[in-house]
C-alpha cells in the first residue's frame, strides 16, 4: 500500500470514529412491560418500532419457536404469537439491533375497563381527587393481595391526533397498589380471578365527566347523520371562543361592580383542550392500546349524555362497533352498567342503554336501581356493580351457562278486561322485595300516566288502575330516582322500561 492509500485509509477510519453511529433501537409500547398479562389460548398481537427494514425476533417463554418479522418503511412492526393456557411467569425477549426482555409475564384473561367517573372511582378514599372510597373500604384494601391480578391505568390525555402509545405501567395487585385503581374494574377482575383461578389483566382507561363522543373515533361521528351535529357544534364553539372570553370578562366585571346582578353567566363552548371534546380521548387514551388482544370490555358511562339520551341510542352502538372494528374482534364482548337512580339522570338514558343491550350482539347490561343514591352520582357500592358485570362474563365467556346473570327484562304486554299482563325474560322466581310492587304507572290513549297497582301472577306481572279502564301503555321505574322492587329469584333487579313509543323530551336533541 503506497503512502497515499495509507493516508486515505487512516482518514476513513478517523471519520468513522468521529461520526455518531446511526441506529434505531427497538422500542415497545407502554403495555409491553414487566408484569403484563396476555390473553391465554389465542393469538396475541405484539408490536413496537424499529429502524425501517430491521428484522425483529420475538421469543416467548411458553413456546419453543421464535417469531420473526421485518419493520415496515415507517419503522412499525407487529407479530402474532400463539398463547397457551393460563400460567406463568414467563419472559418475552425482543431482539433486533438491541435486545429487550420483558419479565414476569402471565397468560390469563385481559379486560379493558373504560368510561367516566363511576369507572374512575377508586377503591380507597384520598386517591387523586376522590374524598371517599368504596363501601367497606377498610375491609377490602387489606385483603387485596392478589399477585396474579395485574392492573394498568392509562394516563389521562386529550389529543388532537391519534396517538401511537399511552402512558402507564403494569402493577401487581396488593394492598399498597389497589387503592388508587378503579373500584368497578377491581371487583370485576377479582371475581373473575376467584371463580376461574387464572391470572387477570385489567386495563383501566377512564375520565370523569366525559361524554361517549369523547371516546369515539372522529370519522365515526362524521359519517353518521345522527352524530355529525356533535362535531358541527364543537367546531362552531371553537370559532366562538374569543367572543365568549370577551363576554365572560364583561360578566365578571359586572358582578364585581354589582354583586346583586342577576345577569346569566355566558355559556362556555368546548375548548380544543377539553376532555369533553369529541374524539380527543379516543385519540389520547384508546388508540394507543390497539391492538393489544382483549377478552372483552366493561364500560360505565352515560351520565354526561343524559341530556341527549335519544342520540345515545345511536352513539353507544356506534362506539361499540368501531372499537370492535379497531381491535379486529367483531364479537368482542362489551358489558356496561345502566345509570343508577339520581336526581340529575332521566329515565331515557336508561332506556337507551337497555335498547343497546337488546339490539347489539355480544353486549350485556347491569341494572343498578337497588344500589344507587339519588343525591350522589357516585354511589359507593361498587362491589355489587363489579359482581354483576362478572356474572355476564362468567355466563357468556367462561362457560357457566346455568348462572343467572340478568334481572327481569320486559318482553311483551297483553291487555284484557282493563288489566295489562306483562311477560319478562330472566323471570324465574319473580318477587317483590320489601312489600307490594312499586314504580308501575299505566296510561290510556290520552297518554297520561297514573299510579298503578301491580301483582305477580304465574310468572307475570299484572298491572291496573281504576282510573284507567282501557289501558294501552305501562311504564316501570320511569323517573329520575325510582325505587323499584321487582327482582328475580337470583336477587337481580328488573330494568326500568316502557311499553309505549310516545315522544320523549330528548327526542331530536343532537
Amino acid at each position: 500500500m503506497n503512502h497515499h492509500s495509507r493516508f486515505a485509509a487512516c482518514l476513513f477510519a478517523l471519520l468513522v470514529l468521529l461520526t455518531p453511529a446511526v441506529r434505531a433501537d427497538i422500542t415497545l409500547p407502554a403495555l409491553l412491560t414487566d408484569h403484563l398479562v396476555l390473553q391465554q389460548q389465542t393469538t396475541v398481537a405484539l408490536w413496537g418500532w424499529a429502524a425501517p427494514g430491521e428484522v425483529v425476533t420475538v421469543t416467548a417463554g411458553w413456546q419453543p419457536q421464535p417469531v420473526k418479522t421485518t419493520a415496515d418503511a415507517q419503522g412499525n412492526w407487529l407479530v402474532r404469537v400463539p398463547t397457551t393456557k393460563a400460567g406463568g411467569p414467563y419472559s418475552l425477549t425482543i431482539q433486533g439491533r438491541n435486545q429487550l426482555v420483558i419479565h414476569d409475564v402471565l397468560l390469563g384473561e385481559v379486560w379493558l375497563c373504560s368510561g367516566q367517573s363511576n369507572m374512575n372511582f377508586p377503591v380507597a378514599k384520598g386517591s387523586s381527587k376522590w374524598m371517599t372510597g368504596v363501601r367497606n373500604e377498610a375491609e377490602v384494601v387489606p385483603k387485596a393481595t392478589y399477585p396474579a391480578i395485574r392492573m394498568f391505568t392509562v394516563a389521562q390525555k386529550v389529543a388532537d391526533e391519534p396517538q401511537r402509545d399511552v402512558q402507564g405501567s403494569w402493577v401487581v395487585c396488593s394492598p399498597q397498589t389497589v387503592g388508587a385503581f378503579s373500584a368497578v374494574a377491581y371487583f370485576f377482575g377479582q371475581e373473575i380471578h376467584a371463580k376461574l383461578g387464572v391470572p387477570v389483566g385489567l386495563i383501566h382507561s377512564s375520565w370523569g365527566g366525559t361524554p361517549a363522543e369523547s371516546w369515539t373515533r372522529q370519522d365515526v361521528l362524521a359519517q353518521n347523520p345522527e352524530l355529525s351535529p356533535i362535531l358541527t357544534r364543537y367546531e362552531l364553539g371553537l370559532t366562538q371562543r374569543p367572543a365568549y372570553e370577551t363576554a365572560l370578562a364583561a360578566w365578571k366585571a359586572e358582578k364585581a361592580a354589582n354583586p346583586a346582578s342577576k345577569a346569566p353567566k355566558p355559556a362556555e363552548p368546548l375548548s380544543a383542550t377539553s376532555n369533553k371534546s369529541p374524539y380527543k380521548l379516543y385519540n389520547g387514551m384508546i388508540r394507543g392500546l390497539e391492538p393489544y388482544t382483549l377478552r372483552g370490555v366493561i364500560w360505565y358511562q352515560g351520565e354526561s349524555n343524559a341530556e341527549r339520551a335519544w342520540q345515545y341510542r345511536t352513539l353507544l352502538p356506534a362506539l361499540i362497533a368501531s372499537w370492535r372494528q379497531d381491535w379486529q374482534q367483531p364479537a368482542l364482548p362489551f358489558y356496561f352498567v345502566q345509570i343508577a337512580p339520581h336526581k340529575g339522570q332521566n329515565p331515557e338514558i336508561r332506556e337507551a342503554q337497555l335498547l343497546t343491550m337488546q339490539q347489539v350482539p355480544y353486549t350485556g347490561m347491569v341494572v343498578t336501581t337497588d344500589v344507587g343514591d339519588s343525591l350522589d352520582i357516585h354511589p359507593r357500592n361498587k362491589q355489587t356493580v363489579g359482581h354483576r358485570l362478572a356474572l355476564w362474563a362468567l355466563s357468556h365467556d367462561y362457560g357457566q351457562k346455568k348462572l343467572a346473570y340478568s334481572g327481569p327484562i320486559y318482553q311483551r304486554m297483553r291487555v284484557a278486561k282493563g288489566k295489562a299482563t306483562l311477560q319478562f325474560d330472566h323471570a324465574a322466581g319473580l318477587l317483590a322485595q320489601g312489600g307490594p310492587l312499586r314504580e308501575f304507572t299505566i296510561a290510556g290513549s290520552d297518554s297520561v300516566f297514573r299510579p298503578a297497582q301491580a301483582v305477580i301472577e304465574g310468572g307475570a306481572v299484572v298491572v291496573w288502575s281504576d282510573a284507567v279502564p282501557q289501558p294501552v301503555a305501562v311504564r316501570f321505574g320511569w323517573r329520575k330516582s325510582p325505587m323499584p322492587n321487582l327482582f328475580n329469584a337470583a336477587g337481580l333487579p328488573a330494568s326500568p322500561f316502557r311499553t309505549d313509543a310516545w315522544p320523549t323530551p330528548t327526542q331530536g336533541k343532537r
